[in-house]
């Protein structure tokens, strides 16, 4: 391998990765994640209703919303209040509400709706991997509440979900990249995983060269690494 990491980290090796739980007295479930120099709170949100167009089908909802704070990155960012959220914050809460659907049996929920709010208090990319490892912490912890309220029988959560960035720099293919290293990479790539190890999502980009099916299949290599440590994590910050 040419590329040497800033940070003196291996190719396949995540940042230093934690997840704090019932990081808010109020949600139904929350949890703080850091990766490296990224912090997300997220929180769980229960709601006695569904939207509009779920009405009387019997089946929940979870969506989620994602905004970053005005001085979670080096210079200060506009907040997104006047004109609605930009294309990029669609873009990733969307995904986010995605992910976290995938993972749930909505019929079990029953008509309600759970409501995922991602906050990045500070950016050093990934944030948006960062948060769907974190919501789901968070989520678990509300149905988990729910079931011990007896407002649903069983828990709907069917399978865990964790996400990570990769990417090829000097032709080296890396695990979870900071923003150094999102910022110069010849290929970004953002893959979403349950925990029986099928993919809810692939987001790739060839940012200046483009990359071979041999670095394709490296790339989805380390992410199962990736994956696979977060799982772990996950399930660390859910004992008890």
């Amino acid at each position: 391998m040419s590329y040497t990491r800033q940070d003196n980290r291996t190719h396949d090796q995540l940042r230093n990765t934690k997840i704090t739980p019932n990081i808010s007295p109020y949600a139904e479930g929350s949890a703080l994640i850091e990766v490296g120099g990224t912090k997300v709170i997220c929180t769980a949100s229960v709601e006695d209703r569904v939207p509009m167009f779920m009405r009387n089908k019997g089946l929940g909802w979870v969506t989620a919303e994602y905004s970053m704070l005005p001085r979670a990155t080096n210079t200060r960012t506009q907040r997104e209040t006047k004109n609605g959220p930009s294309g990029r914050t669609q873009e990733i809460q969307r995904l986010i509400g995605r992910s976290l659907r995938a993972v749930v049996d909505t019929k079990l929920l029953g008509e309600r709706q759970i409501y995922l709010d991602c906050d990045v208090i500070q950016a050093d990319g990934g944030t948006r991997c960062a948060s769907i490892t974190g919501a789901y912490v968070a989520l678990a912890l509300a149905c988990r509440k729910l079931v011990k309220q007896g407002s649903i029988k069983t828990n709907p959560i069917i399978s865990e979900v964790a996400a990570v960035s990769v990417g090829v720099i000097e032709g080296t293919t890396i695990l979870d990249l900071a923003y150094t290293e999102d910022s110069t990479a010849d290929v970004d790539m953002n893959i979403v995983c349950t925990g029986a190890g099928k993919f809810i999502e692939i987001q790739g980009t060839a940012e200046r060269e483009p990359f071979t099916r041999e670095q394709m299949d490296e790339m989805l290599v380390l992410a199962e690494i990736g994956v696979n440590n977060l799982f772990e994590i996950q399930r660390n910050a859910l004992k008890g």
